[in-house]
């Protein structure tokens, strides 16, 4: 049994906000996946729901006219992951949600949902982040565009407010094109399991493949909050895509990075671990841009 005080079925995305604004105790519950368990737990006894199941025109994956990749708040892992959109222009976000829990949960589960709750062990975050994703919240003023970097408030918490939902994840198109990524989730199993640390990276070589023209690398589990590691980039933009380069960069992660120690990994095991799998994922990543070393 679960202990629901009232559940409202939202008809459209603007319907959901009037049912938030109206029920200023009410939560947003989509795949169910994370609710469902805090109801069962009784963190979130006796609450009020929201229900966007619904909601169709937030499903689904597709491309602006400005070359924007457009992912619907409510598309499963397991769409995501089967996308052709996303499988053909960045594989990696399909790699990285399939490392989500099971088959039952990559079914039932949402990319809005997994960035919506705010933790940094979520198996999208690093990857969205890497890439640069941009939130599109709903609310009673309309539509706002928030940087991924701007949606993570604190450990668990997001920029949204009580009355706004998630629309969409957006990724721009200067952050796929001539792009190539790796992920790696380092997990005490190799299913239904958290990430102890989790690492995505993606590079944009120049033409003559000579030059990393970009880099960006991410981590969960990093920090409070999914985060990229700037200095890293830094140490490989307009270097040679070379071992040196990238033993370098990984290197230089460790100045942005501050993982705590927990039950899973202290905090000296996790710096190890950011260490290694970024040599891993930029490694990987050159290799998929052309360049082996």
């Amino acid at each position: 049994m679960y202990d629901i005080e009232a559940l409202f079925e939202a008809e459209s995305a603007a319907h959901a906000v009037e049912l938030l604004r109206e029920h200023p105790g009410a939560r947003i519950i989509a795949g169910g996946s994370d609710v469902l368990i805090g109801i069962r737990e009784g963190k979130l006894a006796g609450c009020t729901l929201v229900s966007i199941q619904k909601i169709d025109a937030l499903r689904g994956v597709g491309i602006d006219n400005n070359g924007t990749i457009r992912i619907g708040a409510l598309t499963s892992f397991s769409h995501v992951s089967a996308d052709p959109v996303i499988r053909r222009h960045i594989p990696v976000l399909a790699e990285a949600v399939d490392t989500v829990g099971g088959p039952q949960l990559r079914n039932i589960g949402t990319i809005g949902g997994n960035v919506c709750n705010g933790v940094t062990s979520a198996d999208s975050a690093s990857t969205l982040t890497a890439w640069e994703a941009v939130m599109e919240y709903l609310g009673p003023n309309g539509t706002r565009l928030v940087p991924i970097k701007e949606h993570y408030a604190g450990a668990g918490k997001t920029a949204l407010a009580h009355d706004e939902i998630l629309t969409a994840v957006l990724i721009p198109k200067e952050s796929y094109e001539n792009c190539f990524g790796n992920y790696i989730k380092y997990a005490m199993r190799k299913a239904l399991d958290i990430a102890t640390l989790g690492c995505s990276a993606n590079v944009r070589l120049s033409k003559d493949k000579k030059m990393i023209e970009r880099m960006r690398i991410a981590y969960g589990v990093a920090g409070p909050v999914p985060l990229r590691a700037l200095s890293a980039e830094q140490a490989a933009a307009g270097k040679a895509p070379d071992a040196g380069t990238v033993t370098a960069a990984a290197k230089a992660a460790l100045d942005d990075i501050n993982p705590r120690t927990s039950w899973r990994a202290t905090k000296e095991f996790r710096l190890h671990l950011a260490e290694e799998l970024a040599k891993r994922t930029l490694t990987e990543s050159l290799k998929l841009a052309g360049v082996s070393i």
